[in-house]
């Protein structure tokens, strides 16, 4: 009977290790679990608009210092910021049925305040270099202006050219593309960047630098109020990429309704017209 009784533990010892065994499919369940978790994670990369659509409102970062794009103005008694960015913005808003708050700041910390989530996104007049494409995502490019290189007026004839520009003080936006470009095509100037547009024009006019790059549209908002400020006929070799709206890394949803409000913006001729109607609003006492 001993041997059968050895038989008998050893079924039992085997019934034990199958009954065991099967209880592996519950740990793969619990690993299912585990990507329901991935699952949720890229859910709430995804749901950024239903986010800003719940919040009511939609953050938008810019620096206000950069006419016709964004600047401030006094509208009946108040002061605004307004400008064909500002436009652009207040389109996308509309069209995700939120409210617009605009926050002004220093151009160079505007994508430090995206990647912080201080803001939703960013509109000022920002070129995607590639530098930037490495930290932010963009929208397709919604408008591309010409690089022009702002003088005193009664230098007009004396710096006509890169080179005259040789050994003399070039101002640029700090952070822009223009700064790059002055660093990059005036290897023989030296770059003074500052913060603010307005100030770089009251360096020109108070001879603390020689030259200003800027962008078309920008030198001619300036320059209805400065005659003494002329646009130079320095030629640079500018490949300017146009301006995006800039977005934090991840967030396509949000880029893609952006670009829907752009496509319906651009086609319709609308932003020409924000455009014409902020250099109107510059020009306005």
């Amino acid at each position: 009977m001993s041997k059968y009784k050895a038989i008998a533990l050893m079924l039992m010892s085997l019934l034990l290790i199958i009954t065991a065994c099967g209880t592996k499919p519950a740990a793969t369940t619990e690993q299912s679990g585990g990507g329901d978790h991935s699952s949720q994670t890229a859910q709430q990369t995804q749901s950024t608009l239903e986010k800003i659509k719940q919040a009511g409102k939609i953050v938008v970062g810019t620096s206000a210092d950069y006419p016709p794009y964004e600047f401030h103005k006094e509208i009946n008694k108040k002061d605004e910021i307004v400008g064909f960015d500002i436009e652009i913005a207040k389109e996308i808003a509309k069209d995700l049925g939120v409210e617009l708050e605009i926050r002004d700041m220093k151009f160079e910390g505007l994508l430090a305040a995206l990647q912080a989530g201080n803001v939703d996104f960013v509109i000022s007049g920002m070129t995607p270099s590639p530098e930037r494409m490495n930290a932010v995502d963009f929208t397709k490019i919604y408008y591309t202006a010409v690089q022009k290189v702002v003088v005193r007026a009664e230098d007009k004839d004396r710096f006509n050219t890169i080179e005259s520009l040789k050994g003399m003080k070039v101002g640029a936006q700090k952070g822009a593309t223009q700064e790059k470009i002055v660093k990059e095509q005036m290897p023989g100037s030296e770059v003074k960047p500052l913060g603010k547009i307005s100030d770089l024009m009251m360096e020109l006019k108070n001879k603390k630098i020689d030259a200003l790059v800027v962008e078309l549209p920008v030198a001619e908002a300036y320059l209805t109020k400065n005659k003494d400020l002329v646009i130079s006929d320095i030629k640079l070799a500018s490949e300017d990429s146009g301006s995006a709206i800039a977005v934090k890394k991840g967030r396509s949803d949000l880029v893609e309704a952006m670009n829907q409000t752009l496509d319906r913006l651009i086609q319709d001729k609308s932003i020409d017209k924000m455009v014409a109607e902020a250099n109107e609003l510059v020009e306005a006492q």
